[in-house]
Parts: C-alpha cells; structure tokens; sequence
C-alpha cells in the first residue's frame, strides 16, 4: 500500500495526467510499432513469404568472402561486416572509418547483397547511411522498425523524440504506481457490472498495475538507446577524447593490441564460425572482421542469448590463425557490471532473450501499454468533456492516432503484398501508410460524432486485417502446407492471427452498433 497526503496525491495525479496528455499520442505511436516490431523478422518472412529455415552463417562463407576481398579496394580492408538479409542471404560490408564534413564517424565502403548460390545479386558504394536501407522484401519489416526507433524523423532529431518519449512513460509510470493507494488490490478489481464509470477505470487501473514494470523496463531501455549515441557517445568523446568518437569507440568497443600491419592470409571463416556456433549453441546474428588480410586481423561473432541467458555472447577469434582467444564482454576488455548492463539492453528492450516465448510476453505486455495509454487519454478528455472549454478537437485526434495508426500500418501491409512481385514496395508501403493516414484525419475532420469516427475506422481495420491473409496467397505467397512442411509454420500463424483479431474486431464493433451503442465509450471519471 502506498500512502501519500492529499496536497502530494493530487500533484502526483496531475504529474500523471500531464505527462500523458502532452506526449501522450506520440507514446502511443512508438508502444505500438514496437510492439509490431518485437515481431518484425516474422512479419517479415510472413509478408515477403520467406521459408528458408537454414542461416547463411551454417552455409560455406570462405571461398565467398576471399573472392569479394580480391575485388574490393585494399582501402575498405579496415573492416568487413557480415550478416543476414532477406531470406537468409548473406550481406558483406567492406568499409573504413572516417569522419565526415560535420565531424560525425561514419563507414565508407562497398556494401554487397548476395544470394544463396554466393552471387553478387547487388553491389553499392558509399556511405552506411547511403548503402543501407529498406529492400524490396523487407519493405514492411523495415518500415514498422523505423517507425519505432524514429518515427521516420531524420537524425538525430528523430533518436532524441522517442528519447524524450521514453523519459515521459517513465514519468508516467512512476506516478502511476504513487497514486495507486492500493496496488495489489488495484491488479485484481475488475467489477464488470458496475457504473460505467468503475467499469472504465478498473480496466485502465488493471491493465496499468500489470505493464507497470514492464514500462519501466521499456521506458529506461527505450530512453538508453536513444540517448546513447545521439547524446553520451558525443559528450564523453569531447570530455575524454577530446571529442575524438573515433578513438572513443576504439577503446570502449575495440580490441585493444600491439599492431602488426605484416599482410598475412585470413584463417579459415568456415571453421571460426562452426566453431563458435558449437561454442554459442547458435549461429552467430553478426560477425566482424577487422584489418582483413593483416597479421593482427580480428574475428568477431555476435551471438543470441543462449537458452537460460539473458546477455549475447560475443566471441573473439585471431583472424590470422582461426584460433579462439576469448569471450568478449559488449563493453571494454574486461566483464564488469556496466559492460553487463550494457549488453542486456537489447533484450530487456526486444524480449527476444527467450525467443518465442519472451517475445510473446512482451508483445502482450505492449499490447496493454497501448490500451493504458489510449484509455487513459479518454478518461482524462471524459472528465472535462462538460467543462468550460470544448476539447472535441482532442478528442478526435485520439480516435484517429488511437485507431487510425494501426489502420494505416495494415494498408502499409496490404501495399507491401500488392507492390513487392512488382518490385515496388519500397516505394507503395510507406505511400499507402501516408494515404491511409491521411484518409483516418480526413474522418476526424469530417465525422459527424466522434463514436461514428471510432466505429468507422474500427470497421477498416477489421476489414483489412480480414482480407491480408487471401491477399497475401493471392500475390504468391506460400500456402500454409508449403510453408509448414518447410519449417515455417509462422506464415500460417500470422495469417489466423490476422484473421481473428480481424473477426473479433468485427464482430465487436458491429454488435454494439446493433446494440445501438458505440464499440468504445469511456465515461467521465470521477
């Protein structure tokens, strides 16, 4: 129980309301692409119909990476980047560091996109930022990702928003748990047929108390992530480093040794990587090699949790020899607490330390988020819904991010199904996420009620979600026996996913109209 005076509960309770309203839609969009994007690899195998089940990484990569080293100018041996793409094709990234015009550290380089026969199907020269990004069949998977981490807003204006969102759910959730005068009881009162007005808050107060660490978690990793590079690499680089970020991420990230530029032959990728999956237990999710065809060349391979383990294992090689040196902790040379703290992040954020499992909770868990956030800016509007002021303006802004975001990430799914065997979705799924959108502001502006506006997008979304899965089988995806019988059993669990969320969305909204009262109605709270 927790007892605060009134003076000091009524400021907690404006500190909660607040901190919600003014950030409020904002928080909402980035909880709820991030609960997609918890999904977003299967989303993507769903959506572009991928049912390779074998990683590049189990593939013979030797022979490949010597013969793109032979073809890449010796300037770009600095470092070689090599990781997973599309349908478990293999990406390699030849690059050097350097700093550009406005002193910001960036990899230049030939980026090369290869298929499962080890072809060079795309090769481009540039910058990171420059060579990467969305391909025609991760398109959608790309773009809820985005969406999450920046909301499409150029850095690093768009890292310091959802920053600064994190920071608010924090704030929120703090405040939360001090006016709860009784939290346990608070998790298990849920009185179905009481005053619409319990009913309502019950339902934000149970579905609050629940997610609350799991908002704490999200909150605080959220917030890390964005501030790390676009506020702390900055000002410890100028306090330490004499604002050298270069030689920062050498200390902090590097492998610190005597150099030895003698050209000797790489050893063996093949062998290093079978030998840190035997070591992992899985394949590794990244590997880099640096001063590739030097004596003082380095392997490194970025491993998954193991099972029962929270923290990637990352794994150290001699890059001359192929001989195992070490298991490197995320941060430094040596483990340490902050180093720890640092690796869990990631998971703690993606809950993908417990694969399926974990992933699932934690898409429920922001499931619950999104449905706090939403309820409790209608139960804030509810309370002031006679006041002096009309705030129907805000109202309907509510109704559209709160149901018309998810209806303009279902038309960026069904464009990306449409558009891909054309080889256009990089182009048609955010297009059609800006007409959908456009079309959900329409209807608030438009809607005679603000319960027809609810209704009316309720009903598209259930639509779309409805029609995804036939429309996906009816542009050439893989049926559900294919997709099965290949191990990838979740093309078919998405599409009834997609089909009973879309059902049941339905069947709610249609009922209550025919029960003549609307799918959503939050009274004024008290």
């Amino acid at each position: 129980m927790i007892h605060l005076p009134r003076e000091e509960t009524k400021l907690m309770v404006a500190v909660h309301g607040w901190s919600g309203i003014v950030l409020g839609l904002l928080l909402y969009a980035v909880v709820l692409t991030g609960t997609a994007a918890v999904f977003a690899e299967e989303i993507g195998a769903w959506s572009a119909g991928h049912v390779e089940t074998r990683s590049a990484f189990t593939r013979p990569i030797d022979r490949v990476v010597r013969d793109l080293a032979a073809r890449t100018p010796v300037r770009y041996h600095e470092g070689v980047n090599l990781f997973e793409i599309g349908d478990h094709d293999l990406g390699v990234f030849f690059h050097r560091d350097e700093t550009d015009a406005g002193g910001r550290l960036v990899s230049r380089g030939v980026y090369y996109q290869l298929d499962r026969q080890g072809r060079v199907a795309a090769a481009r020269h540039g910058t990171g930022e420059e060579v990467f990004g969305p391909r025609n069949d991760d398109a959608l998977s790309s773009f809820l990702v985005d969406t999450h981490v920046r909301l499409h807003i150029p850095n690093p204006w768009g890292l310091l928003l959802t920053g600064i969102l994190g920071l608010a759910m924090l704030v929120a959730a703090i405040s939360g748990l001090l006016i709860h005068r009784h939290l346990l009881k608070d998790m298990f009162t849920l009185r179905r047929h009481a005053n619409p007005v319990l009913v309502d808050r019950d339902r934000h107060s149970v579905a609050g108390t629940w997610s609350l660490p799991f908002a704490f978690v999200l909150a605080f990793t959220g917030s890390f992530f964005s501030f790390f590079g676009t506020v702390g690499v900055p000002i410890v680089a100028m306090a330490a480093f004499g604002g050298d970020v270069q030689a920062l991420s050498e200390t902090v990230f590097g492998n610190p040794g005597k150099p030895d530029p003698r050209p000797a032959a790489m050893g063996d990728l093949d062998r290093i990587v079978a030998d840190a999956i035997r070591r992992a237990g899985d394949p590794p999710s990244f590997v880099s090699i640096e001063k590739f065809g030097r004596a003082d060349a380095e392997v490194t391979s970025f491993h998954p949790p193991h099972a029962g383990d929270i923290a990637p294992a990352t794994l150290l090689y001699h890059g001359a020899t192929g001989a195992f040196d070490r298991t490197k902790p995320a941060i430094g040379t040596r483990p340490s607490a902050g180093g720890t703290m640092a690796a869990i992040m990631s998971p703690l954020h993606f809950g993908n330390f417990a694969g399926m499992v974990s992933r699932a909770i934690w898409f429920s868990l922001g499931f619950a988020m999104c449905y706090v956030t939403l309820t409790g800016l209608r139960l804030w509007l509810a309370r002031r819904r006679d006041g002096p002021r009309s705030l129907d303006w805000l109202d309907r802004a509510v109704s559209v991010v709160g149901f018309g975001l998810p209806l303009a990430l279902l038309g960026a799914a069904a464009a990306f199904l449409i558009a891909m065997p054309h080889g256009a979705a990089v182009f048609w799924t955010p297009a059609a996420f800006l007409i959908a959108a456009a079309m959900a502001i329409a209807g608030g502006v438009f809607a005679r009620s603000r319960a027809g506006l609810d209704d009316g997008l309720q009903l598209a979304m259930g639509v779309l979600m409805v029609l995804l899965p036939p429309l996906r089988l009816f542009t050439g995806g893989p049926g559900w026996a294919m997709a099965i019988a290949a191990g990838q059993p979740i093309i078919a669990a998405c599409d009834l996913a997609f089909l009973i969320a879309g059902g049941w969305v339905l069947w709610r909204v249609l009922g209550h109209r025919l029960a003549g009262r609307p799918a959503l109605s939050l009274q004024p709270a008290e």
